[in-house]
Formats: C-alpha cells, structure tokens, sequence
C-alpha cells in the first residue's frame, strides 16, 4: 500500500480592483508583506478559508475589505488561474475577480492601496499581469453593449459625465448621438427631478441615477452583461 500523500493544493483568491484617476482606468495594487515576492507591488489576494468563507465570492470580498478596507458593489468572478510554475511554493488554484468602483468609494481605502494605470504596469509577481490583463480585456469588451461602466460612476451624474466614463474605459472617443441611443435602449437611468449640475459656461446639465428596480435586479454576471 502506497502511503505517499499528494501534496496540497494552494487555493487563492486574487482581486483587479478598478476604478477611474484623472480619466484614466486604473488597478489597484498592494505591497506584499511577506514572501515570496516580498515588498513587491501585487493585486489584493490571500488563502480560502474554508472553515469561514462560504464561497469563493466570499473569500473576495473578505480580501478586498481586509486589504483595501473596503466593499465593491460590483464583484464579478474572472476566471480561474492554475498549475504548477504560477507560485514557487508549490501547485495552485487562484480563483480571480474582478471589482469596479468609483473613485469617491476607493477614496475610502486612506491610501492603503497604491493606483497604477493598467496600461503602465510594473513588473508584478506571480502571473498577476495576466490576471490584470484578462480583467481590462473582459471590461473593455462589455463596456461596448452594457452598463458595466456605470459602476464606476459615483451618482448622481450628468450624460456627459458618464459617457467620459465609457470612454476612459473603452480608450477611445464615442459619438455622443450613438451614446444617449444606448442609454435610452439599456432603459436603466432615470433623472433625478429637480436636480441639475450648474456653472460653467454650458447650460445646467441634467442629473441622473440607476434606476431602483434596475439595481435591485442588477446582476451583471448572472445576466452575462
């Protein structure tokens, strides 16, 4: 009888947190604290606890809070990153997700998270420039038929302000006409009476939101938005 154990398996969550700094889409990155990869810039991750985690999902969210100190309210599972060579402590599992928030909301993380634009990556360790690399790829191309970038956009917010969301995203121009047609089919604003964004030399711009029964619905990875 052959009493060699396999070695076990490393499970790991990983986490692209996004957001917006002067119109330009952004990772949130952290330094690690221990090896290996000591002191190197790397996305918020850490172990499953399985005896506390229910899911995976919850295992994100419990990272995101103890290492960013905050809440996503958009958290969207990735995919899954594995094998042999990804961690020199041995054979993983990491189950990535990725987060979008607003920069008021990642502004409650007092700088614990250092932001770097995902188009000027640093070296970064283990294949976490792969993991970021699938998440802006997934976001760019569904940014181009739903309202994912919404979530990246603090309410309320002006059409126009909104649509430069889509475009810092997108990292291209968008007709304006094109855009508010999407806006009306996607049928998930509403404005907010009464309120009007004023100053400036333009005319006062109107404000908008998501609309209730829209985020109460909203589920953008169980809708395949």
């Amino acid at each position: 009888m052959n009493n060699d154990r396999a070695p076990a398996v490393i499970c790991t969550v990983d986490v692209v947190l996004l957001t917006l700094e002067q119109g330009q889409l952004k990772v949130a990155l952290v330094r690690r604290e221990r090896a290996p990869f000591a002191q190197a810039l790397a996305l918020p991750g850490g172990y499953i606890h399985a005896q506390d985690d229910v899911d995976t999902q919850a295992s994100a969210a419990r990272v995101l809070r103890d290492k960013a100190g905050l809440d996503s309210p958009y958290l969207e599972q990735l995919a899954t990153f594995s094998g042999a060579v990804r961690d020199p402590r041995g054979w993983s599992v990491a189950v990535a997700y990725c987060a979008l928030v607003p920069p008021e909301t990642l502004a409650q993380a007092e700088g614990r998270v250092p932001l770097v634009a995902v188009d000027a990556l640093p070296p970064l360790p283990f294949d976490h420039r792969q993991i970021i690399d699938t998440a802006v790829q997934r976001v760019r191309s569904k940014s181009q038929y739903s309202s994912l970038p919404v979530h990246l956009c603090a309410e309320p917010f002006t059409l126009p302000q909104l649509q430069a969301v889509y475009e810092a995203v997108l990292g291209e121009a968008i007709n304006k006409v094109s855009f508010r047609r999407k806006m009306d089919e996607l049928a998930m604003l509403e404005p907010v009476h009464g309120a009007l964004q004023t100053g400036g030399a333009h005319r006062p711009a109107q404000l908008y939101r998501v609309r209730a029964a829209y985020r109460r619905s909203l589920s953008l990875s169980a809708r395949g938005l």
